[in-house]
């Protein structure tokens, strides 16, 4: 067989896989809150690796090695911000958030728990908060499907909107009917994949070159300033701008909704210390692998007297040369792991912020759960297809579609997120203006076109916005203080009773 047909059964494979586990999650999804949150009962080891697959999207396979080649380590500072983002994130927002969700009204989504904590009775906060996941998850969907397309453009001089229609085809059929489920558990199958291939491309790159002295000693000849976090010149003051961009990306988890969700569907608050750690370890060992790996290509190319035609198809090209073609299937698989995963977890967000949080505040009678689980599919297959369509141009790199929408949510509802769990004071007209300030920010920063990363300002606008007006509209509300009061209790009691 050619190594192409290996690469290809490598895919029918994993995509099978894919749709077996949808149809099984089908089978365990009976009510709309196992298809927005799989009934509460996620294990700490399927949120962690889920959390981080649909994290990390197409941007770690090819965005960020695309982006180590080509500019060396000055580009690792994202992968630094991330990973204070990620820890913190676990470490702090994970146990309060599950807690508090459940005990304010049991509040399946994010909009709908801002609504309940803050007791907005002019729904305002919760429309605006499903319009803005609306418009920021259609640029990042639309991202994923961007990548799904090159991916096949490049691995196999495949026709660009075929291979976006079948990577978006499959992962809409295993989210269309196994929801939350279905992407939690292919997330864990697909984090897994990534994690082996980042490891394997590497190591196997730095064999060929000879060893890891003649690896680095090769870019360093080849390359100076690549293996410098300072990119090998002075510190000045466009780096340090650089500098705080890349780190500010770790912003942007506080207000993730479709990584923050896998909190609210832990078991109980206690899970999220075990999660903090599985996460954190497969977050660390993949983002070395993709950091060693673009590095690694300066060496490996100009040793084998090539060039990569598109710098993010580094990996992918590696894999291609150095591995036996069923692997490189495999690894090629890996690929669209890390794109699918997060589309799925994207396309289930969207759902519930068309379901729960757009269409129940209209709605003149109460529906029934299967209603809103035939909604809620409608409303994925709907969201689809305008990803696709805004898909069929790609106008930009994959980071730089992903960058804009982790930064608009980052913007908008993490600073949100953040004063709803730890400050009594933060009212829903502090949260609204906040939030809306927040991405207003985003867009207006965006066209202005600086250096400065756009979450910077947004998330730094959201917050004073959101602390002044809190305080300029704050009355005492007691039952808002019972809550408030029961979260950490409960938190503090089961974290206790965890160690």
């Amino acid at each position: 067989m050619s190594d192409q047909t290996y690469q290809l059964a490598a895919l029918a494979i994993y995509f099978a896989a894919m749709l077996a586990i949808g149809f099984y999650a089908y089978r365990r999804t009976d009510s709309h809150e196992d298809y927005m949150l799989a009934g509460r009962d996620l294990p700490p080891w399927a949120a962690a690796l889920s959390a981080g697959a649909s994290d990390m999207s197409g941007w770690l396979m090819m965005g960020l090695p695309g982006a180590i080649y080509v500019a060396g380590l000055i580009e690792a500072w994202i992968a630094i911000g991330l990973s204070i983002g990620a820890y913190l994130n676990w470490r702090f927002v994970a146990p309060r958030l599950r807690a508090y969700t459940e005990v304010s009204r049991n509040s399946i989504t994010i909009p709908s728990f801002l609504e309940n904590r803050l007791r907005d009775t002019s729904r305002l906060l919760r429309v605006a908060s499903g319009v803005i996941i609306l418009v920021f998850f259609t640029f990042y969907v639309s991202s994923g499907m961007v990548a799904g397309g090159v991916f096949f453009e490049s691995s196999f001089d495949s026709d660009y909107l075929l291979g976006m229609a079948l990577v978006a085809g499959v992962t809409l059929l295993y989210t269309l009917f196994g929801g939350f489920l279905g992407a939690s558990l292919t997330d864990v199958v697909q984090g897994l994949m990534m994690m082996i291939a980042l490891l394997i491309v590497p190591v196997m790159a730095i064999v060929a070159v000879g060893g890891p002295v003649e690896a680095f000693d090769a870019v360093r000849d080849l390359e100076p300033g690549h293996l410098s976090l300072f990119g090998g010149t002075a510190l000045t003051a466009t780096a340090v701008v650089g500098i705080i961009s890349a780190l500010g990306w770790g912003l942007g988890y506080f207000g993730q909704p479709h990584i923050i969700v896998r909190f609210m569907a832990l078991r109980d608050p206690s899970s999220a210390t075990a999660a903090r750690r599985i996460g954190m370890g497969w977050m660390i060992l993949s983002l070395l692998g993709a950091v060693v790996g673009g590095l690694v290509g300066v060496a490996y190319f100009a040793q084998a007297e090539t060039e990569v035609g598109d710098p993010e198809t580094v990996m992918l090209t590696m894999s291609q040369i150095l591995l036996h073609p069923i692997v490189a299937g495999f690894v090629l698989a890996a690929v669209l792991a890390a794109v699918m995963s997060t589309v799925s977890s994207q396309l289930i967000v969207c759902s519930s912020a068309l379901v729960e949080d757009l269409y129940k505040v209209v709605a003149k009678s109460d529906p029934s759960s299967r209603t809103l689980v035939t909604l809620g599919r409608a409303c994925v297959l709907a969201v689809a297809v305008i990803a696709a369509l805004l898909a069929l141009n790609p106008d930009g790199t994959i980071l730089s579609l992903v960058g804009f929408a982790w930064a608009g949510f980052g913007a908008s509802f993490g600073p949100v997120i953040l004063l709803s769990l730890f400050w009594r004071k933060l009212t829903n007209w502090g949260a609204l203006t906040g939030m809306v300030a927040g991405a207003v920010t985003v867009f207006a920063w965006d066209a202005w076109g600086t250096d400065l990363y756009e979450i910077v300002p947004g998330f730094l606008v959201n917050l004073v916005v959101a602390v002044v007006v809190s305080r300029l509209t704050y009355q005492r509300d007691e039952e808002i203080e019972q809550e408030f009061d029961a979260t950490v209790k409960l938190v503090q009691v089961r974290e206790a009773t965890a160690s």
